[in-house]
């Protein structure tokens, strides 16, 4: 034992295609996208790299130059999935057990209450099982953005 604590995204990582359609909405060389856990905001994103890395210099050069039309794709096609009118994208990677680079790529409805707009959005985020939206649910969603997103 390292002491190192454990990294989820590596560990939801190593379940490759047995995962849930939540959790594999899109694979690519370097890539993988997920529906994030634990939120109350239908169709929050989570977009990591697939190798371990905790700072974007840290990126492979392939991974780097990807990123890009990722996040502009992933956008087009959440917007197209559930409407939203604008999403917000943040990189922190700092609890505990997350220290893995990941992008939040966070849906903002027209109708979202101003409280969870902006920065607040995060509030959203952290709840338990019961009041966040449900595996079904996000399993649908991924499914429609990933009906959304270009062929490869």
């Amino acid at each position: 034992m390292t002491g190192q604590p454990v990294c989820y995204s590596c560990v939801r990582m190593a379940a490759g295609m047995a995962a849930p359609p939540r959790e594999r909405v899109l694979d690519t060389d370097h890539w993988r996208l997920a529906h994030a856990f634990g939120t109350t905001l239908p169709g929050w994103l989570v977009l990591l790299p697939k190798v371990h890395v905790e700072s974007l210099a840290d990126l492979a050069p392939e991974a780097a130059a990807e990123l890009g039309g990722l996040l502009r794709d992933v956008t087009a096609a959440l917007q197209a999935a559930i409407g939203c009118t604008k999403t917000y994208v943040a990189l922190f990677a700092e609890a505990e057990g997350f220290s893995h680079l990941h992008f939040h790529v966070i849906p903002r409805m027209s109708d979202q209450p101003v409280e969870l707009r902006g920065p607040a959005a995060f509030a959203a985020l952290g709840h338990p099982p019961e009041r966040s939206v449900q595996p079904a649910e996000m399993d649908d969603i991924a499914t429609r953005i990933r009906a959304q997103l270009p062929s490869p």
